[in-house]
């Protein structure tokens, strides 16, 4: 029998190893009817925060804030606030359908062989997005090298590779289970102690030689863009924020956390419909509790490279990306910090590392089963699939990192390949709301309103970033 719980929820009895992509009327539930119900069910938006602070906050939006001072202050806030409500409307057609992203792109015309032309796009985007995980690794192994050297010098090349390997096998092995809940727990601990470390660090600049005042905030707040500045702003735009990578990854999340099998079939019954809203109101609760971390720690990395490194003309590059970034440190709280440094970088990079290396399999399994080499619906294929993905896939972005050995670039070019596959994601959500989503689910006009903003807003500024990129916006 179902059972009562006292946030207002009904509590199906759930098989122990019921697919979460797959929706059956027995796995259906009513969702939370209070705010502390509602919170009990977060989860998804809370990895994917994990994953989103990380190699852009850390290493591009730190070099930005340190390149251009407190100038491109505004273009932070708007690259973490206009794409959420892109995310939302996606994660909103998933729960409906109980179907993943990339299977939702396919729908979207032309088709070119048995995918679509997003799904390509898509495809060719990971590819390059595999030199800004390479990096990601390459920063933690950095971190590990100056902390504790293995087999030579603090970032010599045998150091490096070593912490290299231990830290692509740390995360794999990690990982082993594949269940969506060992990632949801790795995730919330880590994001914790990001959040907690670097916004505590940037409310105390004003107490250092370092401060910052109302007029810098102003002069950041002036929509402005510095002469050259435009290549990793546009990095930075692709990057800080929910990318269009974690858009994508968000809607496998939601459906392995069980929204859209709580929410059940589409039988076409009010019940339904209700169990819908609901769970609706759960999702969009998750994605605001997401981005308020996000915005949160984003200005924060910023601020801290504007008003610590700026004005000492320290600019993170290549290997000794990890001890400029120090500099944050031990320039406010003393060469102690060095140590403190190194220890919430290791932290954030390489709980990116975990997040990239339980997502990006899945998305790569569900495009083989798109092309027909795996049974995306057999769980056991599904499964068995995920699981050898995640051994193979990072110690090929370990190898890119080997070879290029440069962070910072390698962050920017997965910077620049997810800033254009936004304006593709943006059409698909456009088309998705009209061909999946019933007119009951679409009637808020705040919702629209604040989507058609948010699809505007990145398109404007990702062809202008491709315009200033070709030297092509007026003025050049």
């Amino acid at each position: 029998m179902a059972t009562s719980t006292t946030d207002g929820a009904t509590a199906a009895p759930t098989p122990a190893q019921a697919d979460p992509y797959a929706l059956r009327a027995e796995d259906a539930r009513p969702a939370p009817e209070n705010f502390r119900g509602r919170l009990r069910h977060l989860g998804p938006g809370l990895i994917l925060s994990a994953a989103v602070v990380g190699s852009g906050e850390l290493i591009t939006t730190t070099s930005l804030g340190a390149k251009a001072g407190f100038a491109l202050l505004w273009l932070v806030i708007i690259s973490t606030a206009v794409k959420v409500w892109v995310q939302m409307e996606l994660a909103r057609w998933t729960i409906l359908n109980g179907r993943p992203a990339l299977d939702g792109f396919r729908d979207v015309a032309p088709r070119v062989g048995r995918l679509g032309w997003i799904n390509w796009l898509w495809i060719g985007m990971d590819f390059a997005k595999m030199f800004q995980r390479g990096g990601i690794i390459g920063g933690t192994a950095a971190a590990c090298s100056i902390l504790f050297p293995i087999h030579g010098a603090s970032l010599s090349t045998s150091s490096l590779t070593i912490w290299a390997v231990i830290v692509t096998a740390a995360a794999i092995l990690i990982l082993q289970t594949g269940k969506y809940h060992v990632v949801e727990r790795v995730e919330i601990v880590g994001i914790t102690l990001k959040t907690v470390i670097i916004f505590g660090l940037a409310l105390a600049l004003p107490f250092t030689a370092f401060g910052y005042g109302s007029e810098q905030l102003a002069d950041g707040l002036s929509f402005q863009i510095p002469a050259g500045t435009v290549g990793i702003a546009l990095a930075m735009f692709g990057i800080t924020g929910v990318g269009a990578d974690e858009m994508t990854t968000y809607t496998y999340w939601c459906l392995e956390k069980g929204y859209a099998r709580w929410t059940g079939p589409d039988d076409g019954t009010e019940q339904r419909a209700r169990r819908a809203e609901g769970w609706l109101k759960v999702m969009r609760l998750d994605v605001g509790v997401s981005w308020l971390v996000c915005t949160i720690c984003t200005l924060s990395f910023y601020v801290i490279g504007a008003s610590v490194l700026h004005p000492q003309g320290l600019v993170p590059e290549g290997n000794e990306m990890i001890t400029t970034l120090s500099h944050i440190y031990t320039d406010t709280l003393g060469p102690w910090a060095e140590y403190l440094f190194l220890g919430g970088a290791i932290t954030v990079l390489f709980s990116v590392t975990v997040a990239s290396s339980a997502s990006v399999p899945r998305l790569w399994t569900n495009t083989l089963g798109l092309l027909g080499v795996v049974d995306w619906h057999d769980m056991k294929a599904r499964t068995r699939t995920i699981r050898i993905l995640t051994w193979c896939l990072p110690p090929v972005w370990m190898s890119l990192f080997l070879w290029v050995q440069s962070p910072v670039l390698m962050v920017q070019i997965g910077g620049i390949a997810g800033g254009i596959f936004l304006l593709a994601v943006v059409i698909a959500v456009w088309r998705l709301r009209y061909t999946g989503v019933p007119p009951r689910f679409r009637a808020n006009r705040w919702l629209t309103a604040a989507l058609v903003v948010s699809s505007a807003a990145i398109l404007f500024l990702g062809v202008y970033g491709v315009l200033s990129t070709l030297g092509l916006t007026p003025g050049d």
